[in-house]
């Protein structure tokens, strides 16, 4: 037995509390030191080793993952389907808690009985491309963080289409480049349990292209493509433009996101411009696009 064992409950208790904390950021807190010592770093090795079995116990103990209250709020049942509610980027399970009330409020506020997730909606931190952060949690129980949040907006919007996102596909690229047959893989809504989602690449509705934004600007792209483009990926950009002609209006709107900039996953945006919190609605049948921003 490590003598680390007696300080589990601790671990559990601020984990449970505060599912952002890194593995480091939990050993200071547990040995109560602001400072980077062997013991506080040998700490963390155990937390990282051992987050699992201390996690399980606490789901067999409490019947589920963590202690914090419900996000979920009562889906709203009777929108018009010509007005199309859009989510910007949501990267969980590092949200904003208040993002999913403030995208609720506004389908109610603008009766938008059809809902578009613009992508990213799980970031995958532990697998990305570039550099993850050792101190971060770990692959199975990022996921799980990431399972648990989704459940929430699940409940809020039962019914959805997802767009696929850079992010989400994350899994997928590295099973590709590692040889992995996709028969192997499960589908996104089985992984986490949204069986009532449609997971696309792209969408067209009214003739407005939605898509997660991976192929540039809204603006440039409705010029190029004479199309009107609804587009998330660009944390920093929220806004409507219009291209107009003699025979043609085309608009190109970005959402944003609803992203924690203090969470470890975003901290390669630290030197960039912070995240616009927003998202955006269009009504009358394609006609009206909003971008709205979230008070912070």
């Amino acid at each position: 037995m490590s003598k680390w064992n007696v300080y589990d409950e601790v671990i559990k208790k601020n984990l449970v509390e505060n599912p952002y904390l890194t593995n480091m950021e939990c050993a200071k807190v547990v040995l109560h030191t602001n400072k980077t010592s062997h013991e506080v770093d040998t700490l963390r090795t155990y937390i990282k080793r051992n987050i699992t079995r201390i996690l399980e116990e606490k789901i067999i103990n409490d019947g589920k993952l963590n202690q914090k209250k419900s996000l979920a709020i009562e889906p709203y049942k009777n929108g018009d389907k010509d007005n199309i509610l859009v989510i910007g980027d949501i990267h969980a399970p590092f949200t904003l808690d208040k993002y999913l009330a403030f995208c609720r409020e506004q389908q109610e506020k603008y009766d938008c009985g059809t809902v578009v997730f613009i992508g990213d909606i799980i970031d995958n931190h532990y697998s990305s491309y570039h550099e993850s952060d050792p101190d971060g949690h770990s692959a199975g129980y990022e996921l799980d963080l990431a399972i648990d949040m989704i459940k929430d907006w699940y409940h809020t919007f039962p019914k959805a289409t997802v767009i696929i996102g850079n992010h989400d596909r994350l899994v997928y690229r590295k099973a590709f480049s590692a040889g992995v047959s996709k028969r192997w893989i499960r589908d996104y809504k089985d992984v986490l349990g949204t069986s009532g989602w449609d997971f696309v690449e792209n969408v067209e509705i009214f003739d407005i292209n939605f898509n997660h934004g991976e192929g540039g600007t809204a603006k440039n792209r409705m010029k190029t493509e004479l199309q009107s483009q609804v587009q998330g990926h660009l944390h920093s950009q929220l806004y409507v433009e219009y291209a107009v002609g003699a025979n043609f209006i085309v608009f190109g709107m970005q959402v944003s996101c609803g992203v924690d900039i203090k969470s470890y996953a975003m901290a390669y945006g630290k030197n960039y411009k912070k995240p616009a919190i927003g998202c955006g609605v269009v009504l009358n049948k394609g006609t009206l696009p909003i971008a709205i921003p979230m008070k912070m």
